[in-house]
């Protein structure tokens, strides 16, 4: 008698991709937490760094933080759809600081507006943005598969 073959339908034994699932909300939103923390700590100058890395990675992990802050908000979207909406948004904000209204500036002139906002344009901010969010979905994918 001829050996059987035994055809199991694929949905039976594999897992499902990690860009389908879910990201955890409660992990996202302690990762974004912990991300400002070291962002505030890392501008505060309690950490002797060179002023083109202070700034530098500063925005970076401010880029970094919108790409968790995303993660959260949208916790089914893929990495690449997370990192790409990050970085328009975070592109957006730098060209939005090209803007000056009387009213925007005051609000960028308080310091959650500083902090979220910016004041000045400054284009070597954008491949800081691209780098913090790129790190972030370098580990994103590496962690979640």
């Amino acid at each position: 008698m001829p050996p059987r073959l035994h055809i199991q339908p694929v949905w039976t034994h594999t897992k499902k991709p990690a860009r389908n699932r879910a990201r955890i909300r409660i992990v996202y939103a302690l990762m974004a937490v912990a991300v400002i923390a070291v962002g505030l700590l890392w501008r505060s100058g309690l950490i002797p760094l060179p002023q083109w890395l202070s700034n530098n990675g500063g925005d970076a992990l401010w880029a970094l933080m919108v790409f968790v802050g995303i993660g959260f908000l949208i916790p089914r979207a893929s990495t690449l759809v997370v990192a790409l909406l990050a970085l328009t948004f975070s592109w957006g904000v730098e060209f939005s600081q090209l803007y000056h209204a009387p009213w925007i500036d005051a609000v960028r002139a308080t310091l959650p507006g500083r902090l979220v906002l910016g004041t000045t344009f400054n284009w070597p901010d954008l491949p800081a943005y691209a780098l913090g969010i790129a790190l972030g979905a370098w580990v994103e994918r590496r962690w979640r598969g």
